[in-house]
């Protein structure tokens, strides 16, 4: 099995090149199902995950088409099928987005429920409960979820959200976009990827006005046309090398951001000591010797995201005094990573939805097992700040949302490379 090895004590310098959202890019490929014609869909990230997508979507009759790196040319106008296939979309837990674009235009689909990270359930009800409001009829067992449309077909309607859930929010936004009439999504989901979908979408010819606030409004058209569309940088890959350099020291510079984007993570690094400069589509990050502690709770954007909780946790491992840390989104998360950074040293203890981290000189080496993408990530800034060896098992995990990892991290001078057993 693949892993990575890790030698730690070499502070980060140079420049990094951030790749384009994932969470935007595994959004807005299913999203390519509406459209008639072609989409040109740039700063698409090489990374397992959209690999994934484009096989299914491959299956459902697309043509394919990478006429360079980080650019996919998309024609979905052949597919007919409804029913992608059940073993691609186990792998992944976005390939729930399939059933709001299928829906959407074929008004019916039948989809394996998802697979993915597992550090949550992660329930689809807010999924469903929007589906139905524009009429679908739910059929959804424990293998899978069918949808069709209702005795009244399918309409636009107004939607409100229980919580603001970005999955939810992007799938009922694709399912309405060719839908008569209006949709209302309240209570939706104010991410940058959320943003990004909605401009893709617009950008095709769809009528959406409100992504980024609280209230979303669709106006349905009867349909969408090719075009050409840049994914935006992903903010979390981007917290992610801020991170790591917080906890491992050094000076980069972080290019390809929005800095807009960063500003949940880089209040927190600046308040645990790190220096952070803001350019017009750049960060550079550099450390300033000792990490103060901290207080953080994952929220919404704009709050801090759930996404960035385990690696600042490796940056309070290593702050003077006691951090708290809460997450409000999915309180297991602390389960796969928190055991692992012990091994290496930290102190973590759990208390609910809280960990409480008292800070550490140093952390060393050990090995250790990634239980999820974003826990994985925390395990290489691990690494890369402990004293010693440190083996990073189940990197596939971290190979779904981080493009060329080895080479961005060696090119800013980290000792790591890739073991294949």
């Amino acid at each position: 099995m693949a892993r990575y090895e890790i030698k730690g004590g070499n502070p980060l310098q140079g420049t990094v090149t951030i790749s384009g959202a994932k969470n935007a890019a595994v959004a807005i490929l299913p999203a390519a199902l509406l459209v008639k014609g072609k989409c040109r869909i740039e700063n698409v990230p090489d990374i397992s995950d959209v690999r994934i997508l484009l096989s299914i979507l491959e299956g459902l009759g697309a043509t394919v088409e990478h006429p360079c790196d980080n650019v996919i040319v998309l024609d979905c106008s052949g597919i007919s099928s409804t029913q992608p296939e059940a073993a691609l979309v186990k792998k992944m837990r976005a390939s729930y987005y399939l059933m709001g674009s299928l829906l959407g235009r074929f008004g019916k689909c039948h989809v394996a429920l998802p697979g993915g990270c597992s550090f949550a359930t992660r329930p689809i009800d807010q999924h469903i409960k929007g589906f139905k409001a524009l009429g679908a009829l739910v059929e959804e067992t424990e293998e899978y979820v069918e949808l069709a449309a209702g005795k009244n077909g399918l309409q636009g309607n107004r939607v409100c959200l229980d919580m603001a859930s970005v999955g939810a929010t992007a799938n009922i936004m694709m399912a309405a976009v060719l839908l008569p009439g209006q949709t209302f999504i309240e209570n939706a989901a104010k991410e940058p990827h959320i943003v990004d979908l909605a401009n893709f979408l617009n950008t095709m010819g769809a009528q959406v006005t409100g992504a980024g606030t609280d209230t979303i409004k669709i106006k349905g058209v009867e349909q969408l046309q090719g075009g050409t569309y840049a994914i935006i940088p992903d903010q979390i890959e981007a917290g992610t090398y801020m991170a790591a350099v917080t906890a491992a020291g050094g000076d980069v510079l972080v290019k390809n951001v929005i800095p807009k984007h960063m500003d949940c993570i880089t209040s927190k690094l600046e308040e645990m000591g790190a220096e952070v400069i803001n350019y017009d589509d750049a960060i550079r990050v550099r450390s300033t010797g000792k990490l103060h502690s901290t207080t953080v709770k994952t929220r919404p954007y704009p709050g801090f995201p759930t996404d960035m909780q385990a690696q600042i946790c490796v940056c309070m491992a290593l702050a003077e005094g006691i951090s708290h840390l809460t997450e409000s989104v999915y309180e297991t998360r602390f389960f796969g990573y928190c055991t692992e950074l012990e091994s290496m040293g930290a102190k973590i203890e759990i208390n609910g939805k809280t960990a409480t981290v008292t800070g550490r000189n140093h952390l060393k080496g050990s090995t250790v097992c990634a239980r999820d993408l974003r826990a994985g990530a925390a395990l290489v800034i691990a690494g890369l700040s402990a004293e010693g060896i440190t083996r990073v098992e189940n990197i596939h995990f971290v190979e779904r949302g981080y493009e060329n990892l080895i080479e961005k991290l060696t090119a800013l001078g980290a000792t790591i490379r890739r073991i294949d057993d």
